[in-house]
């Protein structure tokens, strides 16, 4: 928010008619020694809080030298206990004045410095937060609720925020160096980071984190927030189930990844899945599924397995499913051949604004492959291998919904002809800011509807009457 001027209080009328001279110190003048006040009574907060970090770091070394902690045997939580015991005996043996609240933070550092990611384990243990986005080691921001918040966390310095980044590439096999000063990696739970290092990022390291926590969105959830209804619930279990092959498009944080997974939920049991990612995200609960994960370059810059590769060797491997995590480049190509090869029923996500825009982005990255293909055959290609497109959308506010479930529905001259089935139609704007609106069925049926049943994909047909379906509460 801008600040408001602060009016100075009216001063005293004169004394006599006289014109008064103008003070001989402006107002401007008291600035500097406020801030030199504020700045000398945060000296010793400072000279506290170094002396804590370097007690805390004493600690610390003190136990990776004296403990094996790959010896170690036990849960996390037994081997937090047995550690942290560990801990305050060294604590003990420091000429140091620790109040209690203090020595219980300290074991808790030193714990979170010793079995995860430091000052972040605060972050990470709380299930509200859905992005975490660290912009140097001094200012940590939090999504929460779609609404972004500046934290007080904070790492001791670059160096510490570059042993964490170290502790999470090192776990799945990469590195983020000055060789390679950009990374794609995973934590433990599956949520999804990027770092980006000096001297790429001016400012010191740069890591975003998107969450995937231990309870993850279902569509029970999905109805209950009114990102979708029940009518596209069972269309959309319907098209997974029937083989349709669908494409999930949308911006950056827009949900479409979690969208993904639900829609694999639907896959049958019994068939077998691959899925390719760049990042191991897709988490399928099915018992047949085959997990693949691009490669980087060594540092030698030999040795890079790309999402094409493993698409393409993917089709060797008798997949009934392909599922892509995401599609951003010449892969595209190959996934649009694998639909159209006789792999029914696949999915995959790209970066798009809208349904219409998907046309467009496809184009542009079946034309990375390298191959001059005219702009016909690229829509062509899309128009029969893609039967369905789902639209997710972070709206103003923060809601997350699906917006457009979209047939495609062939060619006509050189157009990809299109009909929506369901969509979210904005009503207003609350005061808070948060976009509401309601969700219709257009009217329209699918073509394929007689394909689901073949497949075993029933719906019934009274969905897709002309209705409103649920509408926002805008004082919600």
């Amino acid at each position: 928010m801008f600040g408001t001027r602060q009016t100075p209080p009216p001063a005293p009328p004169p004394a006599t008619p006289k014109k008064t001279a103008p003070s001989a110190t402006p107002p401007s003048a008291h600035k500097p020694k406020m801030d030199a006040a504020a700045a000398k009574s945060s000296k010793p907060a400072r000279a506290k809080l170094d002396a804590f970090n370097a007690l805390k770091m004493k600690v610390h070394r003190k136990l990776v030298e004296q403990l094996d902690l790959t010896a170690l045997e036990g849960d996390d939580k037994a081997l937090r206990t047995q550690v942290g015991a560990v801990v305050e005996k060294l604590a003990d043996q420091e000429d140091s004045l620790l109040s209690f609240n203090e020595r219980k933070r300290l074991v808790s550092e030193v714990l979170d410095e010793t079995f995860g990611l430091g000052p972040l384990e605060v972050l990470l243990s709380d299930p509200s937060i859905s992005d975490i986005l660290i912009n140097g080691s001094q200012q940590i921001y939090i999504e929460r609720g779609g609404r972004l918040e500046l934290t007080e966390v904070q790492f001791r310095d670059d160096a510490h925020l570059m042993h964490a980044i170290d502790k999470i590439v090192s776990s799945v096999g990469r590195r983020c160096d000055e060789v390679s000063p950009m990374v794609d990696a995973r934590l433990k739970d599956g949520s999804r980071v990027n770092a980006v290092i000096p001297p790429l990022a001016i400012d010191g390291p740069s890591v975003s984190i998107r969450r995937f926590g231990a309870d993850p969105i279902t569509w029970d959830d999905y109805i209950r927030f009114n990102s979708c209804t029940e009518q596209m619930r069972l269309f959309l279990e319907a098209g997974v189930i029937g083989g349709l092959n669908i494409l999930i498009v949308g911006g950056t944080g827009s949900g479409k990844t979690t969208l993904l997974n639900n829609l694999s939920s639907f896959i049958p049991a019994d068939e077998r899945i691959v899925t390719i990612e760049d990042a191991a995200e897709i988490q399928l609960r099915q018992p047949h599924v085959v997990r693949l994960e691009s490669r980087p370059p060594n540092i030698e810059g030999k040795g890079a397995i790309a999402i094409r590769d493993l698409l393409v060797n993917a089709l060797r491997m008798r997949p009934d499913r392909i599922v892509v995590g995401e599609c951003r480049g010449p892969e595209t190509l190959d996934m649009l051949q694998a639909m159209n090869t006789g792999h029914d029923g696949s999915l995959t996500t790209i970066h798009a604004n809208s349904t219409r825009d998907a046309v467009q982005r496809v184009e542009t990255m079946v034309m990375m492959a390298g191959f001059e293909l005219p702009i016909r055959a690229i829509r062509n290609q899309f128009a029969s291998a893609i039967h369905l497109i789902v639209s997710a959308q972070r709206l103003t506010g923060g809601a997350r919904k699906i917006t457009n479930v979209t047939e495609v529905q062939g060619m006509e001259g050189e157009i990809v002809t299109m009909q929506d089935i369901f969509k979210f139609e904005p009503l207003g704007t609350t005061p808070s800011g948060r976009v509401y609106g309601q969700f219709v069925a257009t009217g329209l049926r699918p073509s394929f509807l007689d394909r689901l049943r073949a497949h075993g994909g029933n719906v019934d047909p009274r969905i897709f009457e002309r209705q409103v379906m649920s509408v926002d509460d805008p004082n919600g």
